[in-house]
């Protein structure tokens, strides 16, 4: 005998959400029964998470296990038809949460563009049953005032608190709720909204030859009407195919100057035209143009051979190639060729201020196919890169570190351009990921070719090439006839003596600054440090101003006349007297970028001088400015920080000044040679990039420095060998791997007292490894909490990673137990850079 369920007997599915928050755990929800057969991994769904709060999650898993220990809640919605996300970024999450010691929710929430993550906020309505009049409970004034605003309005938390002109709101909204006056709920906003554009297009009914006989019929006594729609008819030929009235025309196109705008409006009252609208992207790459294949020299094609061959034995290959050698046009002949096998490509850059220039480049050549993803677009700008990604319109994506997370399936070739820069690495908040590492590991999962690209490659990339773990391939000629630039040193100790220095300017910089200009030439001068002066201080006491909240001295920014801290972002007005001892002596010590612009306008006060940092490129467009117009001559002196530092081509670029490289070299961290040399290497390629050969001046009181030796030299083998030999000798990166671990508290002696806890439980527990510290970093206090730090160091390739890693973890949680140290944060930073 069959037995046969009712229709409706459905089986219970949970699904477990991952939540942007950070714990280290998934969540189980109930599904509910309409949505069985539509719940998928990948997808995003709306829960509640505690009492209050409404959240995005994706969903990881979906089975029919009910949780053990509570009840679970129903997911509200599903937000997708198709998945946002795909089982291969899953797997990247998950790997990225394990090796950086961070939550899969904290990685969920750096991957997902806020657009992509909808906002809850609380809403506050009137009670359906309520009445102020009929009410037997008393009301302030206050109250009053609200249920009489609420009759009309429904209205948010912080609405309501501008409204009563109250900053805490929670003791009125506690009395009404027990009052049962109003209602509190969550309403739900979908962040990202797609850019729509109207269009005008014939109603379907006029979309015929026979209607449209007749139309003109009645309209030839209305010739402004007529002309409209004999202006349609030209630029949208429906008479040869009626098709083309689908995507009508934009309002703009047909109102010409004699067409009337009332005239469309009665047509379409009258139902011969329709207005609509259609969804449009935000980036308006023209189609690619069918720009002159670029030709490349003899030595790029030599480069470009054997990248291939290095691929067929490598999965990662090192294209060490000098600044000027036109690695961009073999970068570009890559993409090409991927693209042209259907193949998705990942353009790697680390900074903003690279892809301006760059992506100008590649428009040209990938039009539309192209996409560009970095924090200076807008939620909806980058949702749409996103979304092209995932349904496969964008083939081919340039972007900051940031783009590692997009839902790239069909990946076959990443380009990791200026490999060994810093800002490849995530450092506030969690994950603290290296995003060149990250993509190595994005490539294996997608079985991906991976090029790194620099002219002064991270010291431990070149030792993975020379290990044969990596390909290696050399480019060691300029582009074209271009020459390495002439590099001097100006020997600050010896201008010193002869009082040829004027302010921080020797007198052998200010002469080639002053040729340069006279034959109409540009000057870059790179100085590492923004604002005006990095200290200010009284010349009769000594006092300096400090941070509030943190350990350092304040920064003197002119243009905003403040005193700034770059850590806190804390400001204060210049003063005028000595808060010591009200001396009016009170002076600025050192040279920002600010200072130099304003100093260099005095030296050579017909010069254009404009300054790039972070002060002048918070705008979207602050970069593309600067840029402009220094590429089309009208400024002619560019001071900056690193970011001039960064690929960036200029033409007629004939001179470098580089401002305080001791200062670079003599940093107290075993990466301070290397980022010296690289920093300055970098900022000397951008000069004579064509047929003349440009020049170098460095200002230092080191002249005899290795470091300094080897750049004049272009030495870049011989300054490795001697660093890799030196961080051999002293077990660093490449033959160790460091996590360092920073205690925060706002206690001074509860924050040390926690990191000496951890570091002896460590010492206990972790055999094979050094643990040094703790002990106080650089910057002792940061936001008004103090900082006390230890470095593990792990030897390479003799300790379980993992095990390593799980037991830090483990002590760590033990260590946030006790109660005096509950207040604490550890963070733990794997490969710190």
């Amino acid at each position: 005998m069959e037995i046969f369920e009712p229709e409706d007997s459905r089986s219970t599915l949970f699904a477990e959400i991952l939540l942007p928050v950070p714990i280290p755990k998934l969540f189980t929800y109930r599904v509910p029964a309409k949505l069985n057969d539509h719940v998928r991994t990948g997808q995003r769904a709306i829960v509640q998470f505690g009492d209050r709060k409404v959240l995005t999650g994706l969903i990881y898993n979906v089975h029919e296990t009910p949780p053990k220990d509570y009840e679970a809640k129903y997911i509200l919605e599903v937000l997708d038809e198709f998945p946002s996300v795909t089982d291969v970024q899953l797997k990247f999450f998950q790997w990225m949460a394990d090796y950086y010691m961070c939550t899969m929710g904290e990685v969920m929430n750096a991957a997902l563009p806020a657009g992509l993550k909808l906002s809850s906020e609380s809403m506050v309505q009137l009670h359906p049953a309520f009445s102020l009049e009929e009410s037997e409970h008393a009301f302030s004034e206050k109250e009053q005032m609200l249920l009489k605003r609420l009759q009309h309005d429904t209205l948010t938390y912080s609405e309501i608190a501008k409204f009563l002109g109250v900053k805490y709101i929670y003791s009125i909204l506690k009395s009404l709720t027990g009052k049962n006056a109003i209602v509190l709920f969550e309403e739900v906003k979908e962040k990202y909204k797609p850019r729509t554009e109207k269009r005008i297009r014939l109603t379907a009914e006029m979309n015929k030859e026979e209607a449209l006989e007749e139309l003109f019929k009645t309209l030839s006594s209305k010739p402004k009407q007529e002309s409209v729609v004999l202006k349609y008819l030209q630029e949208v030929p429906v008479l040869h195919d009626h098709a083309n009235n689908k995507t009508g025309i934009t309002k703009k196109d047909l109102l010409t100057d004699d067409i009337s705008e009332s005239s469309l409006h009665t047509l379409i009252k009258n139902n011969v035209f329709e207005e609509f609208e259609i969804v449009v992207p935000r980036f308006g790459f023209e189609e690619a143009h069918e720009v002159p294949v670029v030709l490349l020299s003899e030595e790029q094609q030599r480069a470009q051979g054997e990248i291939f061959k290095s691929f067929e034995q490598h999965n990662i290959t090192l294209l060490h190639g000098i600044t000027g050698s036109g690695k961009t046009e073999i970068y570009i002949n890559l993409i090409k060729k991927a693209l042209e096998s259907d193949a998705q490509v990942l353009y790697l850059l680390p900074e903003i201020a690279l892809t301006t220039q760059i992506v100008q480049r590649l428009k040209k050549v990938f039009g539309p196919a192209m996409g560009v993803y970095h924090s200076k677009f807008s939620d909806n700008e980058r949702v749409e890169v996103w979304n092209g990604v995932l349904s496969g319109k964008l083939k081919f994506v340039t972007g900051v570190r940031s783009s590692v997370f997009l839902p790239f399936d069909n990946l076959g070739l990443i380009i990791i351009d200026e490999e060994h820069d810093a800002s490849y690495k995530q450092q506030e908040p969690a994950p603290r990921y290296h995003a060149r590492d990250a993509a190595l590991v994005m490539a294996q999962l997608h079985h991906a070719k991976v090029l790194l690209g620099s002219a002064t490659p991270a010291v431990e990339t070149y030792y993975h090439a020379e290990q044969n773990k990596y390909g290696l391939v050399r480019l060691d000629k300029r582009f074209g006839d271009a020459q390495l630039p002439e590099i001097v040193l100006a020997d600050m100790g010896e201008e010193r003596k002869r009082k040829t220095i004027k302010g921080e300017f020797s007198g052998l910089l200010l002469k080639n600054i002053g040729e340069a200009l006279s034959l109409k030439e540009q000057v870059i001068i790179f100085q590492n440090r923004r604002g005006y002066s990095p200290m200010v201080n009284c010349e009769d006491c000594g006092w300096v101003p400090k941070c509030v909240n943190c350990a350092v001295s304040l920064t003197y920014h002119q243009f905003r006349n403040a005193m700034v801290c770059h850590y806190c972002g804390y400001r204060e007005a210049l003063k005028s007297n000595c808060p010591v001892c009200t001396s009016t002596r009170i002076t600025t010590v050192g040279y920002g970028t600010e200072k130099l612009e304003e100093e260099l306008k005095l030296h050579f006060p017909d010069a254009s001088v404009q300054r790039m940092d972070l002060d002048t490129t918070r705008s979207k467009t602050g970069y593309d400015s600067i840029i402009e117009q220094f590429e089309t001559g009208q400024t002619q002196v560019l001071v900056g920080t690193q970011m001039v530092t960064k690929g960036l081509d200029f033409d007629k670029v004939s001179l470098v000044g580089v401002f305080n490289a001791d200062r670079m070299m003599h940093f107290p961290d075993f990466r301070s040679y290397e980022r010296a040399y690289q920093l300055i290497t970098q900022v000397s390629g951008r000069a004579g990039r064509r047929d003349k050969k440009g020049k170098v001046v460095i200002q230092t009181s080191s002249p005899e420095h290795p470091v300094l030796t080897h750049i004049l030299h272009h030495h870049y083998q011989e300054f490795y060998r001697r660093e890799v030999d030196d961080r051999k000798q002293h077990s660093y990166p490449p033959f160790s791997r460091l996590i360092e671990i920073t205690v925060k508290h706002i206690d001074k002696k509860a924050c040390r007292d926690a990191a000496v806890m951890l570091a002896e439980q460590l010492r206990t527990h972790l055999q094979g490894v050094r643990i040094l510290g703790p002990g106080e970093p650089m910057i002792s206090k940061i936001r008004n909490q103090f900082l006390m730090s230890v470095l593990i160091k792990i030897p390479r390739g003799k300790s379980d990673l993992v095990q390593i890693k799980t037991i830090i973890q483990q002590h760590i949680d033990q260590v946030l137990k006790e109660k005096i140290f509950r207040n604490a944060r550890i963070i733990c930073d794997v490969d710190p850079v």
